[in-house]
């Protein structure tokens, strides 16, 4: 013993001697030294990454440095300034790396092993190698040190010390345990370049492990180009964590490609798969991680309890329940001991999707397998229960063996079980008996449930049925359940105060509303904005302004703010019964007081502004919302640009349009809809046209309104042919024609003297059902008229004489029949006809003018 002992002394000695030589070589000559742990072949390591230290390889401590590391220790384990110590000044010149590893296995502080090795570190002619390096770097990675870690970092680049392989993996295990992948990878390259460590496969691995828990998939593959560069075969330790690198990336093709690799070279385990499914599972790729789990039999590979424990959790999170009781299934048959854990999460998402069958199922697997459900699984339940036995039995079997606590919370999953029910009266009756109040009904007769001693409700029992008599629409009940709380010292909430006053407010109960607030004012609860907002809403829902403004003027001083929907609601009420300039007013004393209304409530006061001729102070509401600070969104352009064009303000729109675009906002086919029909009624045909050349380029597909009304307005601005060409042009691309785009189209025809090809549309519109209005009859009659083709214009008129909607003509449209038929009257070629139908009498309109024929 003692001999081998001297040959690692020696061994140890001729290491640091030649350290010592290279160093001094590598002065004198500047040269480039290749690592003589490498080139000796000092020492052989796996590629195995495991966790274990490096083994050093040194000899057991002499006599005399025993004694010099009990002091060591001694000194720095005191209650004393430690580096003013005269016997550290003694000891200081007889350390060695072999004392100072020793010393720093034997102390257990790491603040205590930083400081000593700190001080080793400034010892003259000390040099820390690869173990202490390595022993302080387990110690600051246990102690999660990063910031020291980093510190270690910089020191080990700094000393250029040799690492061996191994040790440089262990050191960069240590750096990866702490996160600190890019000093993991800077360090690593340093060791390379510098030439004090050739790197081997172990130490890649090391290197690989690090980056895939970064998941930087470049990293990673640039390290794997290393090492094919160096004709290492890629081994399961190389491999695993790529593997892991792809799936905390996303990236499961590639994943995929690796585990198909290590499957074929049958590297693939328990851990390699439960990486790769717990990622799919992490991803929400449960259905590739289901189809994998069913592949496992044909890997002969098990799966442990862990990951089917991790996966069950997955599935659930991504609402697949299918998935995770199809793994439950398989884990029963694999005998694994299912917990309390597994249980809870299935039963809580079974009874959040109202799954009761599963979830009693599971209910009953617990009790027969031994498992006692906690609280949280049978309030869960009770949320979900439907059938009243079941509550009953659950009740009965868990109630009595429950601590007070969670017979509270039992109690109160009753109530609201009842109420999910729709049994708010026995909620009512129950809650009533536990406090001794008068319920109106007979409980012990009703009452289902044999508790034996009722807890005495709490608050959260009170708020529970008082908000189910509310839904239940009782709210005389609720508000008697609520007073009766001060009977039996039963503290109130502002849950109470909110859910009475909101349902208070939409039974537009004002009066109590404020009574309810004014007691919350004068008892400790302080109202909330839920509050102010739920009278505010009702007052809006009324129409009533001022007392909506006077709400906010108080709702300023406690620093609510008033909810966007109402007071947008009161915008458009107000805007709807014709009142836009006191709706205007409001929004004006809302900016006064502090408040800066929406977009929205702005919108809906412009377009009630424009509803009643006062275009230019809509204008000036518009302008003054981008002055503010707000950015009118499509909608609030579409209105201004829709009221200035029907104004024939059309390139006021125009300029509108282009401020939006300027703003990056795309108008929208409302937006070029309403400049087109400003620009057809202005008679400037070709700038509508232009418009719908830029919906195409902007990718807005114009409809059928954009058609008609350019139908519209070229057959106004006497261009027919361009009309029936745009008719074929809206159908080739998939929009079809309408019953008014047929109207226009036809009425449009007849202004430009075309009554025949009219007729023909007018046809293809019966052969279409589509019924036309009358005034399109008679324009089309007028048409023939005027093209001295009286007999075609009698055809028409007699083809429409028996229909009933022409008796409720007036008007313009009266007036132009009467015109027809007179000069119908007056051709001896239609003459005797026209006489026929006017003394058969078909309807009113020609009665009156046979009289006056």
């Amino acid at each position: 013993m003692a001999a081998f002992c001297r040959i690692k002394r020696s061994h140890f000695l001729f290491s640091r001697s030649l350290k010592q030589f290279l160093n001094l070589y590598t002065q004198n000559n500047n040269t480039q030294i290749q690592n003589p742990f490498i080139k000796y072949n000092l020492f052989q390591f796996s590629s195995t990454p495991t966790c274990q230290k490096p083994q050093n390889f040194l000899p057991p401590l002499s006599l005399e440095d025993s004694r010099i590391v009990d002091k060591l220790v001694h000194v720095f384990t005191k209650r004393l300034d430690t580096l003013k110590s005269e016997e550290l000044d003694e000891l200081g010149p007889k350390i060695t790396t072999l004392i100072v590893e020793f010393v720093l296995k034997r102390l257990k502080s790491w603040r205590i092993a930083q400081l000593f090795y700190n001080w080793a570190k400034n010892q003259s002619g000390f040099s820390h190698s690869c173990h202490t390096f390595n022993l302080m770097a387990e110690c600051l990675s246990a102690a999660r040190q990063i910031d020291s870690m980093r510190m270690l970092v910089n020191d080990v680049i700094k000393c250029q010390c040799y690492f061996t392989p191994r040790a440089l993996g262990f050191f960069i295990r240590c750096l990866s345990n702490q996160g600190l992948v890019k000093e993991a990878n800077e360090l690593f390259d340093h060791m390379q370049k510098s030439g004090l460590c050739v790197p081997n496969s172990f130490s890649y691995n090391c290197l690989l492990d690090a980056i895939s828990k970064g998941g930087d998939v470049g990293l990673i593959e640039l390290r794997l180009k290393e090492m094919n560069s160096y004709g290492w075969q890629l081994d399961k330790y190389a491999l695993t964590p790529t593997l892991r690198c792809y799936c905390n990336a996303g990236m499961f093709e590639n994943a995929l490609v690796v585990f198909n690799e290590m499957r074929e070279k049958e590297l693939v385990d328990a851990h390699v798969l439960s990486i790769l499914l717990v990622s799919f599972s992490k991803w929400g790729k449960v259905d590739k991680a289901f189809e994998l789990v069913e592949r496992i039999e044909d890997l002969n590979i098990s799966l442990n309890e862990k990951t089917c424990f991790v996966l069950i959790h997955g599935f659930v999170r991504e609402g697949r329940t299918d998935k995770a009781l199809q793994l439950l299934d398989k884990m029963r048959k694999m005998d694994f001991v299912l917990d309390i854990s597994i249980y809870g999460v299935l039963i809580e998402e079974l009874s959040r999707n109202s799954e009761i069958e599963k979830a009693m199922q599971l209910y009953e697997e617990m009790n027969d397998s031994g498992v006692r459900p906690d609280i949280k699984i049978l309030t869960d339940l009770m949320s979900c229960v439907r059938d009243e036995r079941d509550m009953i039995r659950i009740v009965e079997e868990r109630y009595e063996s429950l601590e007070l606590k969670d017979r509270m919370l039992l109690y109160n999953s009753v109530l609201k079980g009842l109420i999910n029910n729709g049994s708010t009266d026995k909620a009512y009756r129950l809650l009533c008996a536990s406090t001794g109040l008068e319920s109106g009904g007979d409980f012990n007769k009703d009452n289902p449930f044999s508790m034996k001693e009722l807890v005495c409700p709490n608050t959260i029992s009170f708020e529970i049925v008082i908000d189910g008599l509310c839904r239940a629409d009782r709210l005389e009940m609720a508000l008697s359940l609520f007073r009766d709380m001060d009977h039996i010292g039963c503290k109130r909430s502002v849950l109470l105060y909110n859910n009475l006053i909101d349902y208070l407010s939409r039974s537009a109960r004002l009066d109590e509303c404020y009574e309810l607030l004014n007691e919350m004012k004068q008892s400790e609860f302080r109202p909330t904005h839920y509050t102010y907002n739920s009278i505010f809403g009702c007052l809006c829902r009324q129409g009533d302004d001022a007392g909506a403004l006077a709400l906010v003027r108080e709702m300023r001083v406690h620093g609510h703010q008033p909810w966007i929907k109402y007071y947008t609601l009161l915008m458009q009420k107000l805007c709807k019964d014709g009142q836009a300039v006191k709706a205007s007013n409001f929004l004006a004393d809302m900016v006064q007081e502090g408040f800066l209304p929406d977009v929205v409530g702005y919108s809906a006061v412009i377009d009630g502004l424009i509803k009643i001729k006062q275009l230019d102070k809509a204008l000036d509401l518009f302008k003054e919302i981008c002055a503010r600070g707000h950015c009118p969104d499509v909608v609030a352009y579409n209105i201004m640009i829709n009221g200035l064009s029907k104004a024939k303000r059309v390139l006021e729109a125009q300029g509108l349009v282009d401020e939006m675009m300027d703003k990056g906002l795309i108008p929208s086919v409302v937006t070029y809809n309403s400049l087109i029909d400003g620009w057809c009624k202005n008679g400037d045909i070709d700038r509508a046209i232009v418009n719908l050349t830029r919906m195409t380029e902007k990718e807005r597909e114009p409809n059928v309104i954009t058609y008609t009304t350019l139908i519209d307005g070229l057959c106004n601005a006497g261009k027919p042919n361009d009309a029936m060409r745009l008719l074929v042009e809206m159908e080739s691309k998939g929009c079809l024609p309408s019953r008014v785009t047929f109207m226009a189209l036809v009425s449009g025809l007849c202004k430009c003297g075309k009554p025949d090809i009219a007729l023909t549309y007018l046809q293809e519109m019966e052969r279409k059902e589509m019924k036309p209005d009358p005034y399109v009859y008679i324009v089309i009659i007028k048409a023939f008229i005027n093209n001295l083709n009286p007999k075609e214009a009698f055809n028409v008129l007699e083809k429409v004489v028996h229909d009933e909607s022409l008796q409720d003509l007036n008007g313009k449209d009266l007036s132009t029949l009467k015109e027809a038929i007179l000069s119908l009257l007056a051709d001896p070629r239609t003459s005797s006809n026209v006489k026929i139908l006017l003394e058969e009498g078909h309807f009113t309109a020609l009665c009156s003018i046979s009289e006056i024929g």
